[in-house]
C-alpha cells in the first residue's frame, strides 16, 4: 500500500512539474489523486490545508515581508550598504566584500534570499561594475550572498521549518537510545542560525578574496578611514538598530518572533516618515503589493504541500525511508553527507519552503533515529537549502542578479560556480560539528 501511495505521489508530481505545472498545482494534484485512490473523502483535502495556514507563527510571515520591502524604502538597506563599503576599505576585492556584509546586514531585516538580493543588487551591482569589476562576477557574488537571507535570523523558511516539524515527535526507540531531545521552537532556530549564516558569509568573502585576487580587482581605498567609517555609522545608526531591535527583543524573550516582525514594520514606519523621510505613498504602497503577492504565493504552496507531507506520514514513508538509510549506514557522518548531498539536489529544482514542507516529515524522523538535535537539523537544511537560490535551472537570485546587472544567465552561472562550492564546504562543517550551531542557544538558555 505504502509503495503504491508514494508512486502516485512522486510520480504524479513530477509528470504535473515535467507539463510545466506550477509547483502548488503539481502538489495538489498528486495529493488529490492519492487521496482518491485510498478511497478518503476529498474533503479532508481542504480541512488540512485550511488548519494549515491558521497557526500563529505563520503570521510572521506577511509580516517580516512587509517590514524587508518596508525598510528598502526607509532608505535603510542603501545605509547599510554605506556601512559595509567603508568596512570593506583596502581589502582586495572590497565592494564583492562589502556586498557579503550587505546581505548579511540586510538578512537580518528581510528573511528572503531574492528581496536580499534585489535590496542590495540595485545598489551593489552598478558600483561594482563602475569599478570595472565584470558585470557577469557582480552579479553572481550577489547572487550567492543573497541565499544569506534566509540563514541569518529572522528568517522565513525558519518560521516553515518549525510549523512543519513541531509536530514530529522523536520515536519511542530513538528516546530509549540517546535520551529526552531538546526542544524545538521558532526562537530557538533563530539563535542557532546567527553562527552558521557568519559561518557562510566567511566562506563567501574568502572566496570572493581569492577570485578578486586573481583578477586583480582592488580595494575601495588605499587605507581604512576613520572618519568615513565614523560618518557611515552614523548615518546608518538608525538602520543598525532595525536588526538590535528585532534580534534583541526575541533573543531577550521581550516578544515572539511573530510579534518582532509587527515591531518591525512599526519601527520602520517611524524610521522612514520622521526621521529619514524617505517613505511616500507610492514606494508604501509597491512594499504592500509586494507583500501581497510573495505571502499568497507561499500561502498557497503550504496549503497543497501540508496535505503532500501528511499523506507521507500517514503511509509510514518516513519510516520506510529511515530504515532504508539505516540498512547502509548508521554512521552518522554519512548519513550527512548523503542527505546534503540530496538537498543541494534538490534546490536545485525546487523552491525552498515547498521542499522543506515536504521533506522534514521525511528527514527529520531519519536523524532523530541517529539522536540529531532536531534544530541542529533544521539548520543544516536551511543552510545546504539556501544554496538553491545560487545554483541553476531554478536558481532565483540568478534570475534577480540578472534582471539588475544585464549579464546573461549563462555568464553568472559560470562565476557562481566557486561560491557555490565554498558555500556547500561550509555546510558541510555546520553540519559535522553540532555545537557551532546548538552552542548560541545554549548559553541563552534555550
Amino acid at each position: 500500500m505504502e509503495t503504491y501511495i508514494v508512486e502516485i505521489l512522486f510520480g504524479g508530481f513530477f509528470v504535473l512539474l515535467l507539463l510545466g505545472a506550477p509547483i502548488t498545482i503539481a502538489l495538489g494534484g498528486a495529493a488529490m489523486a492519492a487521496f482518491l485512490a485510498i478511497g478518503k473523502d476529498p474533503i479532508a483535502f481542504v480541512q488540512i490545508a485550511f488548519t494549515s495556514v491558521g497557526s500563529f507563527p505563520l503570521m510572521a510571515l506577511p509580516a517580516f515581508v512587509l517590514a524587508g520591502g518596508l525598510m528598502e524604502a526607509a532608505g535603510i538597506s542603501r545605509r547599510l550598504v554605506d556601512i559595509a563599503e567603508t568596512l570593506a576599505g583596502p581589502v582586495t576585492g572590497g565592494l564583492g566584500a562589502a556586498t557579503v556584509l550587505a546581505c548579511l546586514f540586510f538578512g537580518a531585516i528581510s528573511g528572503s534570499g531574492p528581496a536580499t538580493t534585489a535590496a542590495v543588487g540595485m545598489l551593489m551591482i552598478p558600483a561594482m561594475s563602475k569599478r570595472n569589476y565584470d558585470k557577469s562576477y557582480a552579479s553572481a557574488v550577489t547572487a550567492a550572498s543573497g541565499g544569506l537571507g534566509i540563514i541569518i535570523p529572522p528568517s522565513i523558511p525558519m518560521v516553515i521549518f518549525g510549523i512543519s516539524a513541531m509536530g514530529l515527535m522523536p520515536p519511542p526507540e530513538a528516546v530509549a537510545k540517546f535520551g529526552q531531545f531538546e526542544s524545538l521552537s521558532i526562537p530557538k532556530l533563530f539563535i542557532a542560525g546567527v553562527i552558521p549564516g557568519l559561518i557562510m558569509a566567511t566562506s563567501l568573502i574568502v572566496m570572493n578574496y581569492l577570485k578578486s585576487k586573481k583578477h586583480g580587482y582592488r580595494g575601495l581605498t588605499e587605507t581604512w578611514s576613520v572618519p568615513d567609517i565614523v560618518r557611515a555609522l552614523r548615518n546608518g545608526v538608525w538602520s543598525l538598530l532595525a536588526p538590535l531591535i528585532i534580534l534583541g527583543g526575541i533573543y531577550t524573550g521581550l516578544f515572539t518572533p511573530t510579534e518582532s516582525a509587527i515591531v518591525a514594520i512599526f519601527y520602520t514606519l517611524f524610521v522612514g516618515i520622521f526621521l529619514h523621510r524617505e517613505i511616500k505613498p507610492s514606494n508604501l504602497l509597491n512594499s504592500l503589493k509586494t507583500t501581497t503577492w510573495l505571502t499568497g504565493r507561499v500561502l498557497l504552496i503550504l496549503f497543497t504541500a501540508t496535505v503532500f507531507g501528511r499523506l507521507l506520514v500517514e503511509n509510514r514513508i518516513p519510516a520506510i525511508v529511515a530504515d532504508s538509510m539505516l540498512s547502509l549506514t548508521d554512521n552518522m557522518y554519512l548519513i550527512w553527507a548523503m542527505v546534503i548531498v540530496f538537498l543541494l539536489f534538490v534546490g536545485m529544482f525546487m523552491e525552498t519552503l515547498a521542499a522543506i514542507m515536504i521533506l522534514v516529515p521525511v528527514l527529520l524522523p531519519v536523524m532523530y533515529t541517529l539522536g540529531a538535535d532536531p534544530t541542529h537539523v533544521g539548520i543544516v537544511v536551511i543552510c545546504a537549502l539556501s544554496i538553491g537560490f545560487q545554483t541553476p535551472p531554478l536558481g532565483e537570485n540568478l534570475f534577480v542578479a540578472s534582471g539588475i546587472g544585464g549579464a546573461a544567465i549563462e555568464d553568472i552561472v559560470a562565476k557562481v560556480l566557486p561560491f557555490a562550492l565554498a558555500s556547500a564546504i561550509a555546510v558541510f562543517v555546520i553540519a559535522y560539528v553540532p555545537q557551532l550551531t546548538l552552542w548560541l542557544p545554549r548559553q541563552l538558555g534555550y
